[in-house]
């Protein structure tokens, strides 16, 4: 997430952006978690997968309109 921004402006935000940090951190857990569910490393039931999924996509969808809200007041 965010692989194409710079990582200083990436740091900035986590460091002054308490739901930013919160959120990034929840997205990461869980990428990894339905990314070894995705494997099979990681037995979870589908519909606790499918649950983890629609949580990951929120939080993604939330980080993004921060970044944008943030991006825009620096312009």
């Amino acid at each position: 997430m965010f692989e194409n921004q710079s990582r200083d402006d990436v740091e900035a935000l986590l460091k002054s952006n308490k739901e930013f940090r919160a959120l990034y951190q929840r997205h990461r857990e869980l990428d990894s978690k339905v990314h070894d569910a995705d494997i099979g490393v990681l037995p979870i039931p589908e519909t606790k997968l499918a649950v983890m999924k629609r949580e990951k996509l929120y939080a993604k969808d939330r980080l993004q309109r921060i970044w944008d809200a943030q991006t825009q007041r620096q312009h």
